[in-house]
Protein backbone atom coordinates (compact mmCIF):
# COMPACT_ATOMS: atom_id res chain seq x y z
CA UNK A 1 0.00 0.00 0.00
CA UNK A 2 1.18 3.15 -1.23
CA UNK A 3 1.80 6.19 1.52
CA UNK A 4 -0.87 8.39 -0.12
CA UNK A 5 -3.38 5.17 0.08
CA UNK A 6 -2.64 4.28 3.61
CA UNK A 7 -3.66 7.81 4.37
CA UNK A 8 -6.89 7.22 2.91
CA UNK A 9 -7.92 4.51 4.15
CA UNK A 10 -8.05 5.73 7.67
CA UNK A 11 -11.14 7.68 7.85
CA UNK A 12 -10.54 11.17 9.28
CA UNK A 13 -14.39 12.76 9.96
CA UNK A 14 -12.93 15.62 10.89
CA UNK A 15 -10.89 15.97 8.19
CA UNK A 16 -13.73 15.35 6.06
CA UNK A 17 -15.86 17.63 7.73
CA UNK A 18 -13.21 20.21 6.82
CA UNK A 19 -13.21 18.77 2.71
CA UNK A 20 -9.27 17.76 3.57
CA UNK A 21 -8.48 16.19 0.43
CA UNK A 22 -4.50 14.71 0.01
CA UNK A 23 -2.88 15.65 -3.08
CA UNK A 24 0.66 13.09 -2.09
CA UNK A 25 2.34 11.55 0.36
CA UNK A 26 5.52 9.99 0.61
CA UNK A 27 8.02 9.27 3.94
CA UNK A 28 9.48 12.71 3.86
CA UNK A 29 6.30 15.05 2.68
CA UNK A 30 2.37 14.82 2.66
CA UNK A 31 0.40 18.13 0.38
CA UNK A 32 -3.00 18.23 1.24
CA UNK A 33 -5.47 20.83 0.06
CA UNK A 34 -9.03 22.51 1.54
CA UNK A 35 -11.15 25.24 0.03
CA UNK A 36 -11.95 27.50 2.36
CA UNK A 37 -15.87 27.44 2.55
CA UNK A 38 -17.69 30.02 4.21
CA UNK A 39 -18.58 28.18 7.04
CA UNK A 40 -14.87 28.12 7.82
CA UNK A 41 -14.26 31.90 7.73
CA UNK A 42 -14.52 34.80 10.08
CA UNK A 43 -17.22 37.81 10.17
CA UNK A 44 -14.19 39.09 8.03
CA UNK A 45 -14.82 36.76 5.35
CA UNK A 46 -10.87 35.03 5.67
CA UNK A 47 -10.21 31.82 7.22
CA UNK A 48 -10.85 31.16 10.77
CA UNK A 49 -7.46 30.76 12.31
CA UNK A 50 -8.26 27.33 14.17
CA UNK A 51 -9.40 26.04 10.61
CA UNK A 52 -5.82 26.64 9.37
CA UNK A 53 -4.44 25.41 12.31
CA UNK A 54 -6.91 22.11 12.06
CA UNK A 55 -5.79 21.60 8.63
CA UNK A 56 -1.81 21.97 9.51
CA UNK A 57 -2.47 19.83 12.37
CA UNK A 58 -4.32 17.17 10.18
CA UNK A 59 -2.06 17.00 7.53
CA UNK A 60 1.14 16.68 9.73
CA UNK A 61 -0.25 13.65 11.73
CA UNK A 62 -0.88 11.84 8.16
CA UNK A 63 2.49 12.50 8.02
CA UNK A 64 3.26 10.93 11.30
CA UNK A 65 0.73 7.92 10.37
CA UNK A 66 2.81 6.97 7.13
CA UNK A 67 5.81 6.64 9.06
CA UNK A 68 4.41 4.72 11.86
CA UNK A 69 5.52 0.63 12.37
CA UNK A 70 2.30 -1.93 12.18
CA UNK A 71 -0.09 -1.04 14.89
CA UNK A 72 0.87 1.96 16.63
CA UNK A 73 -1.38 5.11 16.75
CA UNK A 74 -0.09 9.04 17.47
CA UNK A 75 -1.59 11.94 18.68
CA UNK A 76 -0.63 15.51 18.76
CA UNK A 77 1.77 16.98 22.00
CA UNK A 78 2.80 20.24 20.55
CA UNK A 79 1.65 22.71 17.98
CA UNK A 80 3.09 26.16 17.59
CA UNK A 81 1.62 28.29 14.42
CA UNK A 82 2.83 31.39 13.01
CA UNK A 83 -0.28 33.01 10.90
CA UNK A 84 1.50 35.34 7.71
CA UNK A 85 -1.75 36.50 5.69
CA UNK A 86 -5.44 35.57 5.20
CA UNK A 87 -6.36 33.51 3.05
CA UNK A 88 -10.19 34.46 1.87
CA UNK A 89 -13.07 32.47 1.70
CA UNK A 90 -13.41 30.69 -1.68
CA UNK A 91 -9.86 29.78 -2.17
CA UNK A 92 -8.01 26.86 -1.71
CA UNK A 93 -5.19 26.59 0.30
CA UNK A 94 -2.52 23.56 -0.26
CA UNK A 95 -0.45 22.57 2.74
CA UNK A 96 3.04 20.58 2.87
CA UNK A 97 4.07 18.82 6.09
CA UNK A 98 7.78 18.12 5.83
CA UNK A 99 9.56 15.77 8.19
CA UNK A 100 12.04 17.73 10.33
CA UNK A 101 12.59 14.53 13.15
CA UNK A 102 11.15 11.01 12.79
CA UNK A 103 12.12 9.47 16.04
CA UNK A 104 10.81 6.26 17.47
CA UNK A 105 8.94 8.19 20.31
CA UNK A 106 8.47 11.51 18.47
CA UNK A 107 7.94 13.24 15.61
CA UNK A 108 8.31 16.35 14.10
CA UNK A 109 6.78 18.36 11.32
CA UNK A 110 7.09 21.73 9.61
CA UNK A 111 3.95 22.49 7.63
CA UNK A 112 3.39 25.15 5.14
CA UNK A 113 0.15 26.66 4.24
CA UNK A 114 -0.04 28.67 1.22
CA UNK A 115 -2.56 30.39 -0.66
CA UNK A 116 -3.85 29.69 -4.64
CA UNK A 117 -0.57 32.28 -5.43
CA UNK A 118 1.87 30.44 -3.64
CA UNK A 119 2.07 32.99 -0.95
CA UNK A 120 2.78 31.92 2.50
CA UNK A 121 -0.76 31.90 4.63
CA UNK A 122 0.96 30.37 8.43
CA UNK A 123 3.85 28.35 9.58
CA UNK A 124 2.92 25.30 11.69
CA UNK A 125 5.38 23.36 13.56
CA UNK A 126 3.85 20.16 15.79
CA UNK A 127 5.01 17.10 17.74
CA UNK A 128 3.86 13.72 17.60
CA UNK A 129 3.70 11.42 20.31
CA UNK A 130 4.14 7.94 18.66
CA UNK A 131 1.80 5.77 20.82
Amino acid sequence: MSPLEKINAQRLPFAELLGIAYVSADPDQVVAKMTVHDDLCTLGGVAHGGAIMALADTVGAAATIVNLPEGARTTTIESKTNFVRAAPGGTTVTATASTIHRGRRTQIWSTRVEDEGGRLVAVVTQTQMVL
